[in-house]
C-alpha cells in the first residue's frame, strides 16, 4: 500500500475554480488529496483518490495529476469521468459528487496498468491549483468490540438512517443467500461460521421465494427453515433479513394472503430477537407505486401486531429501484410515503447494468429516504456475465459515503457471475479461501471485512 497526502497552499490561485452563488470568491485556502494503491498484480493496480475540500465550497471541480512512469496507463476508473493525455490524468466531478462543501471529501479510483515500475504521483492539481504540503488525519475513535447485534442491539430507524440502540447512524454490510428451495446445502454451520468469522460480515439475508419451488409448494416447510436460519445468525451475532422473495408475478398484492400468514407466524415466533429486519416484498416489477404501498400498508400492521420494533424494508416499483427502471425516480416515494414507521425503502442494483444515472437517483433520494440495498449485484441484471469491478466499487464506495447498509447477491456457488463461490464449493467445508472465490466472491470478501465503525457514544 502506498500513500500520498496534498495540500494545496494557502493563497494559491484559483485557475478554473467555479464556486457556489455569493460574494467574489477568494483564494481557496486548501484541499487535501489521499492517494492510495489498493491492490496490484504483475502488470495492473487498483488505485483510489480521496479528496477533502478545505476551501470556499465548489460546484465544479477537476483533480489532475502525472503518472511518472511512461508504462502507467488507466484502463478504467469510478465516481469521476477520467481521462489521459501522455502522462497526464484528469478526473472531473459526476453528478452525484461534483459540488463539495468545506470539509467535505469524497472517494473517486481506478483500475491502470504498468509496463515498468509502478511509482506513485508526487504531485496533483485541483481545478489548475498545484497542491504542495501534507495533513493528517483526525484521531478515530477505536472500533468497537464484539459482535454486531452485541454492540448495536435492536435497530431503529432514524431520520433518514439506519441506527443502533446508541442512536447513531449504523452501515450493515453482508450477504444474501440464493434462493434457500436451490443451494439449502450452502447454508450450514461451516458456511455461517466462515461468513461470520471470515468474512466478518454484519447481516444474513435469507432469500425465501414465494413461487418458483418456494414457499407457496410448503409454507410450513419454509417457515421453519427461515426461522432456523435465523436462528444460526443470532448465535453467530449477525442480524438476519427475513426476504419474502416476490419476482414473478410482480405484483406483490397477488401474495398478499400469503405474505399476511407467514409475516403473523414469524414475527410472532421472532419477536424477542433483536436480529431480526423483514424485507416484505423483494422485487415489485409491472406495478404502480401506489399498488406497493396498498400491499405494504397492509402487511406491516401484520408484522406490527407481533413484533412491534423492528425494522421493515419496503420494496419500491420498478424491481427495487425507486422506479428509475420504469422511467420514474424517487420523488413518486417521496411524495407518498408508506403510512407507517420505522421502516426504510429497498434499492437493487446490478453494477454492470446500472450505472450513473440510478446512482444519482440513490444520492438525491439519501436525502430524503431511509435506504436498503437489500440485494445487489457486480454483473449484470440477468446475474451472470462479467464483473463489472469499476461500477461496482464505485458503487460500494458510495453506499459507504451516505451509510447505506446492503446485501451482495448471492452467497451460494450458483454457476453464474454474481456467486460468490466457484460450483462445488458448497459441497465442502471452504468457505474463505482464494481457492473457492469467484472475482465476485473476493472483492465482496474484501470489503466486507474491513472493521465495520459502529458508533456507541
Amino acid at each position: 500500500m502506498k500513500r500520498l497526502l496534498a495540500l494545496l497552499a494557502t493563497g494559491a490561485s484559483t485557475v478554473g475554480l467555479t464556486v457556489l452563488a455569493g460574494p467574489p470568491a477568494q483564494a481557496a485556502t486548501g484541499c487535501a488529496a489521499e492517494y492510495t494503491i489498493t491492490n496490484q498484480w504483475e502488470g495492473g493496480f487498483q488505485a483510489g483518490v480521496k479528496i477533502t475540500n478545505l476551501g470556499d465550497p465548489v460546484s465544479g471541480w477537476t483533480l489532475g495529476f502525472t503518472l511518472p512512469d511512461a508504462g502507467q496507463k488507466v484502463v478504467q476508473g469510478w465516481n469521476a469521468t477520467w481521462s489521459q493525455s501522455g502522462s497526464q490524468v484528469t478526473a472531473g466531478g459526476a453528478d452525484w459528487n461534483r459540488t463539495l462543501s468545506t470539509g467535505a471529501s469524497t472517494d473517486l479510483g481506478f483500475v491502470g496498468s504498468f509496463t515498468g515500475s509502478n511509482p506513485a504521483p508526487t504531485s496533483f492539481t485541483l481545478n489548475g491549483v498545484t497542491c504542495t504540503g501534507s495533513v493528517t488525519d483526525p484521531p478515530t475513535d477505536p472500533p468497537a468490540t464484539g459482535t454486531p447485534t452485541a454492540v448495536n442491539g435492536q435497530l431503529h430507524v432514524c431520520g433518514v438512517h439506519l441506527c443502533n440502540q446508541y442512536d447513531r447512524p449504523v452501515q450493515l454490510r453482508g450477504m444474501s443467500t440464493h434462493g434457500i428451495q436451490w443451494f439449502g446445502p450452502c447454508y450450514n454451520d461451516a458456511s455461517l461460521d466462515a461468513l461470520a468469522q471470515d468474512w466478518k460480515s454484519d447481516l444474513l439475508r435469507v432469500a425465501m421465494y414465494v413461487q418458483e419451488d418456494g414457499y407457496e409448494t410448503d409454507p410450513a416447510g419454509f417457515t421453519a427453515r427461515v426461522n432456523s436460519l435465523v436462528d444460526m445468525a443470532e448465535a453467530r451475532g449477525m442480524y438476519a433479513v427475513i426476504d419474502f422473495h416476490t419476482l414473478t408475478p410482480g405484483d406483490p398484492n397477488y401474495n398478499l394472503d400469503r405474505a399476511k400468514t407467514f409475516f403473523s407466524s414469524v414475527a410472532a415466533r421472532n419477536a424477542h430477537k433483536k436480529n431480526v429486519i423483514y424485507e416484505i416484498a423483494n422485487e415489485p416489477n409491472g406495478v404502480s407505486w401506489a399498488a406497493v404501498k396498498s400491499y405494504a400498508e397492509q402487511v406491516i400492521p401484520v408484522i406490527r401486531a407481533a413484533d412491534p420494533d423492528a425494522v421493515v424494508i419496503v420494496g419500491t416499483r420498478g424491481w427495487s429501484s425507486l422506479g428509475v427502471s420504469d422511467g420514474s425516480n424517487e420523488s413518486e416515494v417521496v411524495n407518498n410515503p408508506v403510512n407507517a414507521t420505522n421502516i426504510m425503502y429497498a434499492f437493487h442494483f446490478y453494477a454492470a447494468s446500472h450505472k450513473d444515472a440510478y446512482r444519482a437517483a440513490v444520492n438525491r433520494a439519501a436525502a430524503q429516504l431511509p435506504l436498503f440495498v437489500s440485494e445487489f449485484g457486480t454483473v449484470s441484471a440477468t446475474g451472470g456475465g462479467a464483473v463489472d469491478r469499476a461500477s461496482s466499487v464505485a458503487w460500494l464506495d458510495l453506499l459507504d459515503r451516505l451509510k447505506i447498509g446492503y446485501a451482495n447477491w448471492t452467497y451460494s456457488d450458483a454457476d453464474e457471475g454474481s456467486a460468490a463461490f466457484r460450483p462445488g464449493t458448497c459441497g465442502g467445508t471452504d468457505y474463505s479461501s482464494s481457492g473457492v472465490l469467484t472475482e465476485s466472491g473476493a472483492l465482496l470478501k474484501s470489503r466486507i471485512s474491513t472493521a465495520d465503525d459502529f458508533p456507541t457514544s
